[in-house]
């Protein structure tokens, strides 16, 4: 258990209902890899957009191989947990590097995304669908 005592920036990421609770370790010889949930991030998710879209604030960054970074991630669904995840990296990076603050605002990714599902309304079928109108 050596990752118990090593040093780490943390950071926690939101998207509608998931919460992603980040840490970012120094990469030791060829360590460096996402671990979500447990598993490699390729096999945790299955679209290769997922993926991608966790790693742009390391690309964005110029630190995709100097990090280890270790995942929980609960609640929502795939692209909900991809986005609390690229959110918590965001600012775990920024805690590791506060000189990485224009780069990470620039991109977009220290901004919590505040778009959520829209809760259903009396009288219509979902949040806006109204039942089809007949005449007669």
């Amino acid at each position: 258990m050596a990752e118990a005592m090593e040093k780490y920036y943390y950071g926690t990421g939101r998207r509608k209902t998931a919460s992603a609770q980040v840490r970012l370790y120094l990469a030791r010889d060829g360590e460096a890899g996402i671990v979500v949930n447990g598993k490699p991030m390729e096999e945790y998710f299955s679209r290769r957009g997922d993926v991608e879209y966790v790693l742009e604030p390391l690309e964005a960054t110029g630190t995709l191989g100097q990090f280890r970074v270790t995942v929980k991630v609960r609640g929502g669904g795939d692209s909900g947990q991809a986005g609390a995840i690229r959110h918590g990296i965001a600012r775990a990076l920024l805690e590791a590097d506060p000189a990485l603050r224009p780069q990470l605002r620039q991109g977009g990714f220290l901004t919590r995304d505040p778009r959520a599902k829209e809760r259903k309304k009396p009288g219509l079928k979902r949040a806006r669908k109204a039942p089809q109108y007949t005449k007669r």
